[in-house]
């Protein structure tokens, strides 16, 4: 077999074995998505079918939108979902930047110190969160929500980013402080503009936890006026009987909002995937 068949042959296999897989992830979004727009009786009858005009209905949509404070839900989300990747994208860039630019003692230590919130999951504490969170009077807040998912997003963020800006020029850096530059200046004018790949990356490694999780809601503030989207859409949820329609209508327009931040970013996440993975 020549070479060019046998390196033919592994791409082929590379290829379908991600078309493979991106069809499996794919599957259960597509079936959320088309179930929507169907009846019930479609819907257990015919799961796998696309609506038809017998079997379309928005009588989901209509009940998400009339049921509940559902537009209060997604607005809470996105508030909680902006200001938490705010926060970790500053603080994980400025802590990236002093692990990556400085030696001192103790440089290796804090990193790997950093590093072990990738590995230990910030559930385990979840008891003491919440004892932190009564006694400063945060239960039922948005802020909670906030504060818990910048402390789980930043050791990613700061393993990711640390990464990316040791491979910035150091001729660059030193050029901008010869100019005058302040090191405030060289870190927003000249480094982060270079890792903004790396930035779409961690935006959106940290958007989906947040976007998704349930735990931390129904913990921390399950009140009707913080609710996130998720939490919303156990109101739909009974005991003896769902609303199957009304369920998968709020998980598609929960889906939404992380389509469009793929499809903004997907440019710069491929770009910082595949340069992390050269790395």
């Amino acid at each position: 077999m020549s070479k060019a068949r046998a390196s033919f042959m592994r791409t082929g296999a590379v290829h379908a074995a991600l078309i493979a897989y991106t069809l499996i992830a794919l599957f259960p979004v597509f079936l959320t998505i088309v179930n929507s727009f169907k009846s019930r009786n479609a819907i257990f009858r015919e799961p796998l079918a696309v609506p038809t005009p017998e079997t379309f209905s928005l009588i989901g949509y209509e009940t998400v939108l009339k049921q509940g404070d559902f537009i209060g839900y997604f607005q809470n989300s996105i508030i909680v979902t902006v200001v938490s990747i705010a926060l970790v994208l500053l603080f994980g860039a400025m802590a990236a930047f002093a692990l990556s630019e400085y030696r001192f003692r103790g440089n290796t230590l804090m990193g790997l110190y950093l590093a072990l919130g990738i590995m230990i999951p910030i559930r385990l504490g979840t008891v003491a969160i919440l004892q932190g969170m009564v006694a400063t009077g945060l239960v039922n807040t948005l802020t909670a929500l906030i504060l818990v998912y910048t402390a789980q997003g930043l050791p990613l963020a700061v393993f990711i980013l640390s990464e990316f800006m040791r491979t910035v020029s150091d001729d660059l850096k030193n050029a901008g402080r010869i100019d005058g530059l302040s090191e405030y200046a060289i870190f927003l004018r000249l480094v982060l503009p270079l890792i903004r790949p790396a930035m779409a990356t961690v935006a959106v490694f940290t958007m989906i936890p947040i976007w998704n999780d349930l735990w931390f809601p129904l913990i921390l503030a399950p009140a009707e006026a913080t609710k996130t989207v998720t939490l919303g859409s156990q109101i739909f949820i009974g005991q003896f009987v769902t609303n199957w329609n009304a369920v998968l209508s709020a998980l598609s327009l929960a889906i939404f909002p992380v389509l469009v931040l793929y499809v903004i970013f997907s440019r710069q996440l491929i770009r910082g995937i595949t340069a992390g993975a050269v790395k």
